[in-house]
């Protein structure tokens, strides 16, 4: 017997500009904000009040093993890669987004953001979300993943007046899968491709495409129904699979997580999710 819930979004995302930040503009981060800004004119364009309002934090340049993997061309290569993203957007769709061109940490305040968008490719990164969440109950996206799989998952932070238990909250990426917030577990070979061929050779060149795809489809669900229509998704390109998490705490459950043992629950067991993006 399903147990699925509706989760209606909060009035204030009907009533004026969605407030987003959006960490990392590199493989998948690239590949979500051309998207996001045409979530954006389509939805003043249906009547909405304010359309999506974006922050970008990425410390990164461009580098020349970026080019037609990434959203860049030969003459982007040593500049920021978010203000070369937010200001070629905001030229081209008439937006006034903003670019950080440093690391998104733990210590950025989310207090008056509805949804963060992580593109991140580490554990410590992601995890640098989850603490910034301590006093906000903002929508965490998450887009991560490997060579040739990923997930999409959507849930909400841990604002101290929006707590674990209560029955109404999405549970985020790193309560459903704790190792994706392992900073331990990161890699310790972080070394760049020296060259295009080697990074094709370690990630396809499709896979960010997909994951930004899933997270376009979920965003644009979330604003025509007023609501959010599932947990998120996984991607599989190998098998050419998509298979969605559905809201449900039955299927929670499955990975392990339920709202009554928060926050004491570790990991115990290693799942198939990645965490590169």
């Amino acid at each position: 017997m399903t147990t699925a819930i509706r989760h209606a979004l909060p009035s204030r995302m009907l009533e004026r500009a969605w407030k987003v930040v959006v960490v990392g503009a590199g493989g998948t981060g690239s590949a979500v904000l051309p998207s996001l800004a045409r979530l954006h004119h389509a939805m003043v364009e249906l009547g909405h009040p304010g359309g999506i309002d974006c922050t970008v934090f990425d410390d990164d340049t461009v580098s020349a093993t970026n080019v037609g993997r990434q959203g860049f061309y030969p003459n982007d290569v040593g500049e920021y890669k978010a203000s070369l993203i937010v200001n070629r957007l905001n030229l081209l769709m008439g937006t006034d987004w903003r670019a950080q061109t440093r690391r998104f940490g733990a210590g950025d305040a989310l207090y008056n953001v509805d949804l963060i968008i992580g593109c991140v490719d580490t554990r410590a990164a992601r995890l640098a979300i989850v603490c910034a969440g301590e006093h906000s109950n903002a929508y965490y996206l998450d887009c991560g993943n490997d060579a040739d799989r990923g997930q999409v998952v959507l849930g909400q932070l841990c604002g101290k007046s929006y707590t674990k238990k209560h029955p109404e909250r999405l549970p985020h990426v790193g309560e459903l899968f704790p190792e994706l917030v392992n900073a331990k577990l990161d890699a310790k070979d972080d070394a760049p491709s020296c060259s295009m061929a080697e990074a094709l050779r370690k990630q396809s060149l499709v896979i960010n495409q997909a994951i930004a795809v899933q997270a376009f489809n979920l965003l644009w669900t979330m604003f025509r129904t007023a609501a959010v229509p599932f947990s998120g998704v996984f991607v599989n390109l190998t098998s050419g699979r998509t298979n969605p998490i559905p809201l449900d705490p039955a299927a929670w459950a499955r990975f392990g997580y339920s709202a009554l043992d928060q926050p004491e629950r570790k990991a115990s067991r290693s799942r198939k999710t990645k965490q590169a993006s």
